[in-house]
């Protein structure tokens, strides 16, 4: 897709400016690396000593060079046995951080009536977190299994399925839309990695943030510089 720029660090494709907050209905955002600053995978491996190797897997997900992602969480998730509960609560408290402009964008979009969904091929711990702290709508994302305390390399099967994957963030997407009763062109979704393009290429308004190349090439907007309230610089009220 050809972009042109916007401003400095703020690219549009295939967009018709000035946008308008009453038109969409939805915004989804992906969790690790767009609405946070970590990958919180890679930050559960650290405590267990196994972030590069862990690290390297997230990475290539992210690229798309790995186009089987449950299998790829599956491999990493293995690789976080024996994580404590505590542990991963000293990750969300000194490492978790919101991304710049994040509250702003969340809250300006609650303020324009939109219904807020975080889908995540990370984790309830976390994302569960970030609901109740941004008021957020929806949320789907894994549950690590835990024994006696600690993880045990293992994710719990929900009734929806096994690992929240692009499949299911897009599915997710268009349940919620069909729950509101709005069409997916009324959606906003905003992500960094393949596994957000599924949902992405669906809805009204793709944007990436700080993105891997493929994303922001299919996005039409691309936010390459500041924060991801830089979103609202194409909207008026």
């Amino acid at each position: 897709m050809e972009h042109t720029e916007f401003t400095p660090g703020l690219m549009i494709a295939g967009v018709t400016l000035p946008l308008r907050q009453r038109d969409f209905k939805l915004i989804a955002f992906d969790m690790d690396s767009t609405l946070i600053n970590i990958e919180c995978v890679d930050e559960i491996a650290d405590a267990v000593g196994r972030k590069a190797e862990v690290s390297a897997i997230t990475e290539a997900a992210m690229q798309g060079e790995i186009t089987d992602y449950k299998e790829s969480l599956r491999q990493r998730v293995a690789l976080l046995k024996g994580a404590t509960l505590a542990q991963i609560e000293q990750i969300y408290t000194e490492r978790l951080r919101l991304n710049p402009g994040a509250q702003e964008l969340v809250a300006a979009c609650k303020q324009a009536g939109m219904k807020v969904l975080l889908v995540s091929g990370g984790f309830t711990y976390f994302t569960e977190r970030l609901r109740d702290r941004l008021g957020l709508d929806y949320t789907r994302a894994n549950v690590l299994e835990v024994v006696a305390g600690a993880l045990t390399g293992r994710t719990v099967d929900q009734p929806w399925g096994d690992i929240c994957d692009g499949d299911e963030k897009l599915s997710m997407l268009l349940q919620t839309c069909t729950q509101l009763g709005i069409a997916p062109s009324q959606a906003i979704a905003v992500g960094d990695g393949a596994n957000d393009l599924p949902m992405m290429d669906v809805v009204g308004l793709s944007v990436a943030y700080h993105a891997k190349p493929a994303v922001r090439e299919r996005a039409m907007v691309s936010i390459e510089s500041g924060g991801l309230d830089r979103l609202l610089e194409l909207f008026v009220r």
